[in-house]
């Protein structure tokens, strides 16, 4: 089961959210998003669980836990939303 994970610090690192979430499961990976440009954290990641039942136990736990100052917010991440592509023209403008 994979979960979304927000509200991080943004010192947030990989590993810890491995130790935070191992404590209630088998944690298959964890992933933390990082602006493309700066490398620095954007304050949420998802951590992929081995079950259902460890994903629904670190959520009851985890959401709304404080870390690092912050309340978490996490639950079952949703599939991503298909974007439109990168060429946008902006109605209006003129060259």
């Amino acid at each position: 089961m994979k979960l979304y994970v927000g509200n991080l610090s943004f010192d947030t690192t990989e590993n810890d959210l491995q130790d935070l979430f191992s404590q209630y499961g088998d944690v298959k990976e964890t992933a933390l998003i990082q602006d493309k440009f700066t490398g620095r954290s954007r304050g949420f990641g998802f951590v992929t669980m081995g079950t259902a039942s460890e994903g629904q136990a670190a959520i009851s736990a985890m959401h709304g836990k404080s870390v690092g100052g912050r309340p978490l917010t996490v639950n079952e991440a949703r599939a991503r939303e298909e974007r439109p592509s990168g060429n946008r023209s902006f109605a209006g403008s003129r060259r």
